[in-house]
């Protein structure tokens, strides 16, 4: 069952590098567009995102009573 657990951490791992990365991006775009609604859209996606990261990142530290 460990050997589940560190696969899936890996997996988590990885996921959460990737939304990261995203997050990164839309903020980065933010910088070359000019539509104010479109802008909201980009942070507000942003901030989404690093919510789901959050979750991820509570999974992987076992920080949530769900996770331990």
């Amino acid at each position: 069952m460990e050997t589940n657990n560190n696969e899936a951490t890996k997996h988590a791992t990885k996921i959460s590098e990737e939304l990261l990365a995203l997050a990164a991006h839309l903020r980065r775009d933010l910088s070359v567009i000019q539509d104010p609604k479109a802008m909201a859209l980009f942070e507000t996606s942003a901030e989404v995102i690093l919510g789901i990261n959050k979750a991820f990142t509570d999974y992987m530290e076992k920080k949530e009573t769900a996770w331990k």
